[in-house]
């Protein structure tokens, strides 16, 4: 929680391209049982701060993960997509804030994408016109 002023700085400097046409930042979501656990969100505490760089609305609670999932260390690009098929939603109470919008989806680290993709598909069935993904690091296999 401490570096995420910093990152959410250096992410905001990257994402200069894809902030100017959001209307809505949104983290990824964690379940509710990780999030008791863990204490945090940091993709939530990062996209709380480049909201407040970039004026743009944030809604931390408008997509949920509503399916545990096993952690995708170490699970192929398959098995990660199939371990996170259904486990987002965004809530029928929620969907005006979706409906029309460009969505900036915030995380932290990219690995497959599958977590981006699996978000990306659940804003889009909600009415998003558009999502883009800002992340702080990427995870570059065989480079």
């Amino acid at each position: 929680m401490e570096l995420s002023r910093l990152i959410a700085h250096m992410m905001f400097r990257a994402g200069r391209e894809v902030l100017p046409d959001a209307n809505l930042i949104v983290p990824v979501p964690l379940h509710y049982g990780r999030l008791w656990y863990r204490r945090f969100n940091q993709a939530a505490a990062l996209s709380a701060h480049i909201s407040r760089l970039s004026d743009i609305e944030w809604h931390p609670s408008a997509l949920e993960r509503r399916k545990r999932t096993r952690p995708q260390v170490g699970l192929s690009r398959a098995e990660r997509a199939n371990n996170l098929q259904g486990a987002f939603h965004v809530p029928r109470n929620r969907r005006q804030l979706i409906e029309g919008k460009r969505i900036l989806l915030i995380d932290d680290v990219l690995t497959t994408g599958a977590t981006a993709n699996a978000c990306a598909k659940a804003l889009l069935r909600a009415g998003a016109t558009d999502v883009d993904v800002l992340v702080f690091a990427r995870v570059v296999v065989g480079a």
